[in-house]
């Protein structure tokens, strides 16, 4: 997750971050100084080939600056030790809201999606499809709380605990991507179903070597936990002209930024539903074709 499960890669029960407080450092004025982790596809990595590295090179180009990356694994102290030391000036993505930093408009929203395998044609109508009871499922969890992310903790609810399994969203930081092992236990038949951030779990099923079905988890809130997210980049907190810089580089490029999202699988919902402005989530994606769904492909049936 960022947001593995991304979206809360970045709210404290996910991640757990902190950040300084009354920081009041610009930005520096000749290079673009990015926050990224150096192992955490789709997002980023240090061979900048996600989608993260590509967006703030967009960005690094239309403000005349190059590119410099500071790396750090996206876990507790990340904003403290990037952001908050003025080792870099700009985060690529945090859900709108983020309070540890200033996040600009939002430049894409995504939702939590249900994942399975195409030849098993589940089908799973929502959070209360009562095959839940009895599938395996994989969700992202910290450490050994697996009531830290949303699936975990709809499941939870709903008294679905004995058939859930958990994998860690930092897992093993010595091989590349740790996250994307719950997608890959749906393919290999480990679980039956994982309850994933779409931006992972678009990216990573489609490079399986069988087909995955990516759906919307629905409701879109469950028991006031959101699914659903708008995604930010994000700025020291005060420094409101650079955050304006960015701002400006996100308007002028948006349909760029889209077209790039799409690229890397991202499931994206209509970024100008203003149902989610008080809370996050507070819409509901009956509507599918307003997402980018995955549905039976997988790298296999394209080569």
């Amino acid at each position: 997750m960022s947001l593995l499960c991304r979206i809360n890669f970045w709210l404290p029960w996910v991640l757990g971050l902190s950040l300084q407080a009354g920081m009041t450092l610009a930005a520096d004025a000749d290079t673009l100084r990015v926050c990224a982790d150096p192992n955490n596809l789709p997002f980023s990595n240090e061979q900048q080939e996600g989608f993260e590295n590509a967006l703030a090179e967009l960005v690094g180009e239309a403000l005349g600056k190059p590119v410099a990356y500071t790396w750090y694994p996206q876990r507790r102290g990340f904003v403290r030790h990037t952001l908050g030391a003025d080792k870099c000036d700009l985060i690529m993505g945090v859900p709108v809201g983020y309070e540890l930093a200033q996040p600009t408009s939002p430049y894409y929203r995504s939702t939590y999606v249900f994942v399975t395998r195409h030849d098993d044609d589940l089908q799973l109508t929502g959070l209360d499809d009562p095959r839940l009871h009895t599938l395996r499922i994989g969700v992202p969890v910290v450490g050994d709380d697996y009531s830290s992310t949303p699936g975990a903790m709809a499941l939870g609810r709903r008294g679905i605990i004995d058939n859930m399994v958990g994998y860690s969203i930092y897992g093993d930081y010595s091989k590349p991507n740790p996250p994307s092992r719950l997608i890959e236990a749906v393919a290999s038949g480990e679980i039956d179903v994982a309850i994933a951030w779409g931006p992972l779990a678009g990216y990573f099923a489609d490079r399986q070597p069988v087909p995955l079905d990516v759906v919307p988890v629905t409701p879109a809130v469950d028991g006031g936990t959101p699914f659903t997210f708008r995604i930010a980049m994000a700025v020291r907190r005060n420094d409101e002209a650079f955050r304006q810089e960015i701002e400006q580089v996100l308007r002028a490029r948006a349909p760029t930024i889209r077209a790039l999202l799409a690229d890397y699988q991202v499931p994206m919902l209509d970024l100008e539903d203003a149902s989610d402005r008080a809370m996050e989530g507070t819409d509901h994606v009956e509507d599918r074709s307003a997402t980018v769904i995955h549905t039976g492909k997988s790298s296999a049936d394209q080569q």
